[in-house]
């Protein structure tokens, strides 16, 4: 084979790479929302108590956001190809007892381990982007494709969930998961090419590793069960004091060991922590809107399912629409901070549209035009501010890099669920104690929500303005050497890590 037939073949595997690691995602992220809207169906089904039947999305959200570091830098330790078919293997037979599931306890178990083969599969994802697509132009439009299941995903869930809920039945929005699960396995072991770990002859930071996973899974805890006990409340600040605490041990574990399983040195990466604020910001305001626009047309507006997963499509059409090359093609031209600024902007308008909704609101043109918007931010804003995180992350680091900005999308979208939830249903509460009708006490408890995710979007693009830059060609080029060290056997083992 000439060396140009060589050259476009493994152009075209690494494209095809691509699908097989973004199908792994969209499986993630649909989990992450296609359960919302079958929810009424699940608590009817398997009689589950009002009180309990968050746990069925709590579950998979508190292991999703645990393991996300921890398994990213095992990626970088065993292998990455490894660690994204362990998880996606993990992740289908979950989904299998998910799906046959036929009480409460099973389902929930299930959604936690289905929540941690996720976390394995995904934590490993950007850092096998990054690695694999080096120039900036490929690289934007892989990022693109990331983004669009990453963001555009959660409405797509709700669309399938209410699709598949009213057609089949609710067992079905997890066992779709298995075919897809099994040819991700096949593909993947196929196609993705293994890159050669740091190694663990030095040790395994154990101690670290249930540290941070501790810490991580008692913070989320406490942060997904404030609407039952309360932000003030004993349990609340007992579990967040405790991951408080444990996270203050793995610093000082990290910055100790030989072989710590989080370098402090990952943290002076220009623009990885900066970015990861902003995101959180970002991911507060914009994902609440799956569940709390969810719950508005649902048990304001008395729609459907599907009526609710289709009303979403605008969000999910604008992010897709710019992922398929408009936001990398801005990006070149203008860089990635004068592209994600207005998306800020525009997520920011959204949200204040979103919370001037009311009872009697038609869905066209306030709310079609607020998701609109929503998608259109969010299309030009996560897509930069990954690029940007990413830029100046030596090679041998990305998968913890990869872990770091995953845990702060999943961990901002968690807070800001519970944050606004609890905003909404306290404010709801207030109103009809003052005589409103249910409707209307519930829709003014969203608009609060909505108005304080706009404020959150606004003080990200506050520090996004303050605080980012777009990396210099000589940054972007620098990260994309495997290593500062150079070496070329570092350099031959990251040219093969997708």
């Amino acid at each position: 084979m000439s060396a140009v037939a060589s050259t476009q073949a493994g152009d075209r595997r690494r494209w095809v790479a691509l699908g097989v690691v973004c199908m792994a995602m969209l499986m993630n992220t649909l989990d992450g929302s296609v359960v919302n809207v079958a929810l009424p169906v699940i608590q009817s089904d398997l009689n589950i108590p009002q009180a309990e039947l968050t746990w069925v999305i709590n579950a998979y959200l508190i292991s999703f956001g645990s393991f996300l570091l921890l398994a990213g830098r095992l990626g970088d330790l065993v292998g990455r190809k490894r660690v994204f078919l362990s998880g996606v293997a993990l992740f289908t037979l979950a989904s299998a007892v998910c799906g046959l599931a036929e009480d409460e306890t099973v389902l929930v178990a299930a959604r936690f381990v289905q929540g941690m083969g996720g976390a394995i599969s995904s934590s490993v994802i950007i850092a096998m982007i990054v690695t694999e697509f080096r120039e900036p132009g490929p690289r934007a439009k892989a990022m693109s494709a990331y983004i669009f299941v990453a963001v555009g995903g959660g409405s797509i869930g709700l669309l399938v969930g209410g699709l598949v809920t009213e057609t089949v039945n609710w067992h079905w929005i997890f066992f779709i998961n298995i075919p897809i699960g099994v040819i991700t396995l096949l593909l993947g072991n196929a196609l993705l090419e293994e890159s050669d770990g740091i190694g663990l002859d030095k040790g395994v930071d154990v101690l670290g590793s249930i540290t941070v996973t501790a810490a991580l899974m008692l913070a989320i805890y406490a942060i997904v069960s404030t609407p039952e006990h309360g932000w003030g409340s004993g349990h609340t600040l007992a579990y967040g004091g405790a991951a408080i605490v444990l996270l203050g041990v793995f610093f000082v574990l990290q910055a100790r060991l030989a072989n710590p399983i989080m370098p402090l040195r990952i943290l002076r990466v220009p623009g990885l922590a900066s970015t990861s604020v902003v995101r959180g910001l970002l991911a507060s305001g914009l994902f609440s809107t799956f569940f709390l626009g969810a719950l508005y047309l649902e048990r304001v507006r008395g729609d459907s399912a599907l009526r609710t997963g289709v009303a979403f499509l605008p969000l999910s059409l604008a992010v897709g629409a710019l992922s398929a090359g408009i936001t990398a093609r801005l990006m070149a031209r203008f860089g990635p901070r004068r592209v994600m600024l207005p998306g800020l902007v525009l997520t920011a308008v959204g949200l204040l549209l979103m919370a001037q909704i009311d009872e009697h609101s038609p869905y066209f043109p306030l709310m079609f035009c607020a998701l609109l918007l929503l998608g259109l931010g969010a299309g030009l804003a996560f897509i930069p501010l990954l690029a940007i995180a990413m830029a100046s992350v030596p090679g041998k680091d990305a998968g913890l890099a990869s872990g770091i900005v995953n845990v702060s999308l999943q961990m901002s979208g968690a807070l800001g669920l519970a944050v606004l939830g609890t905003i909404s249903t306290d404010h709801a509460r207030s109103l009809q104690a003052d005589g409103d009708a249910l409707p209307t006490a519930l829709t003014g408890g969203y608009a609060l929500a909505f108005l304080v995710g706009a404020a959150c979007v606004a003080l990200g693009a506050v520090l996004a303005f303050v605080l980012l830059r777009t990396p210099p060609p000589a940054r972007v080029a620098a990260s994309e050497s495997p290593t500062r060290t150079g070496t070329a056997r570092v350099a031959a083992r990251e040219s093969s890590s997708f």
